[in-house]
């Protein structure tokens, strides 16, 4: 996430936006969407390219090659590392047409079977092609085939939510309001308060799509990060994330946010002064305060300085302490 490690994603963010956060522990059938949000407490689990590919995604620590056994055992691990190192309930798992319509979806569903056995609930998210990059679907036919088989095989399990598409920066709100509504009808069993639709823009604003009445009773999703703005106190970063929310507190979460882990930032102790460490207090205040759920970006990817495990033999080591500690803080531990 540094702008050397996640240079495409880094730079069209920081140059189109301001502001991104973090998820825990015990695990839940799914919540109606009026209800506050903070029981959704993880990770992302990410690729170490960034989500944005042109073939398969392969979250850190898998491999292509890797059978349906294999990747189960693989996530047995990491999940178990993330549950019992941070104390998530959530992980968030990208998604795109090339891996479930090929016989990648038959091996990686070893990973969302892996954190449903573990109790845990998982996002399941849209991210288009590394080579498209433009913030719509990249092929509505092949979209549409791949949330086919995805509702068909986890429709029946209430601890697996939807997002049709991450950061849809490329559609108005009215586009996106349609899109959105139109993947409701055709998905129709689908309970509205599984659905995750993402904020307008980099998903960095909720105010729109949660005064669409069109969308009433789904969840909302925000990202929100300390590389789209140069403050350093709290007060100008909650002044920042409450712009972007309004009154849509108690149905968002916030599925993406995360700081540098692995650079020698401490977050407890004094928070103002510093661009991150004041960006992270703040957020993580206002999550608690809110009882918002965060999804913490992220929590395992190979080479990025924001992750905040990393592998250790088959299971994962913290980064950063006092990072964990603050964002147990915004999951309301």
């Amino acid at each position: 996430m540094s702008l050397v490690q996640r240079p495409l994603r880094t730079l069209i963010l920081a140059a189109a936006v301001t502001l991104g956060v973090a998820v825990t522990a015990i695990v839940p059938a799914a919540e109606p969407a009026s209800a506050a949000t903070d029981s959704f407490r993880g990770v992302n689990w990410a690729d170490a390219r960034d989500n944005y590919v042109d073939g398969w995604v392969i979250p850190s620590g898998l491999t292509a090659s890797d059978t349906y056994a294999t990747v189960t055992t693989k996530s047995n691990g990491i999940l178990a590392g993330f549950r019992d190192r941070l104390g998530a309930n959530t992980v968030r798992l990208p998604i795109n047409p090339q891996s479930v319509n090929s016989s990648w979806w038959n091996a990686y569903r070893g990973t969302i079977d892996s954190a449903l056995n573990g109790g845990m609930k998982v996002i399941l998210s849209y991210w288009e092609a590394d080579n498209r990059k433009d913030g719509f679907v990249d092929d509505d036919a092949a979209w549409n085939t791949m949330w086919d088989t995805v509702t068909r095989d986890y429709g029946a399990k209430t601890s697996v939510y939807f997002e049709p598409m991450n950061e849809p920066f490329g559609y108005s709100l009215t586009n996106w309001v349609a899109l959105c509504s139109n993947w409701m009808s055709r998905h129709s069993s689908i309970p509205r308060g599984r659905v995750v639709v993402s904020g307008t823009g980099y998903n960095d604003d909720v105010t729109g799509v949660g005064a669409a009445g069109a969308l009433d009773g789904t969840l909302l999703s925000l990202h929100f990060y300390g590389f789209w703005a140069s403050s350093t106190t709290r007060a100008e970063w909650t002044e920042n994330l409450r712009k972007r929310i309004g009154t849509h507190a108690s149905r968002t979460i916030i599925d993406e946010a995360g700081s540098p882990m692995t650079t020698g930032l401490t977050y407890t102790g004094k928070q103002d002064g510093n661009q991150f460490t004041s960006y992270f207090a703040a957020l993580t205040d206002f999550a608690r305060s809110n009882r918002m759920g965060v999804v913490y970006w992220p929590g395992l990817r190979t080479g990025d300085t924001y992750s905040i495990t990393r592998q250790s033999g088959d299971g994962l080591a913290v980064t950063n302490a006092s990072g964990v500690t603050q964002l147990h803080w915004g999951w309301g531990l």
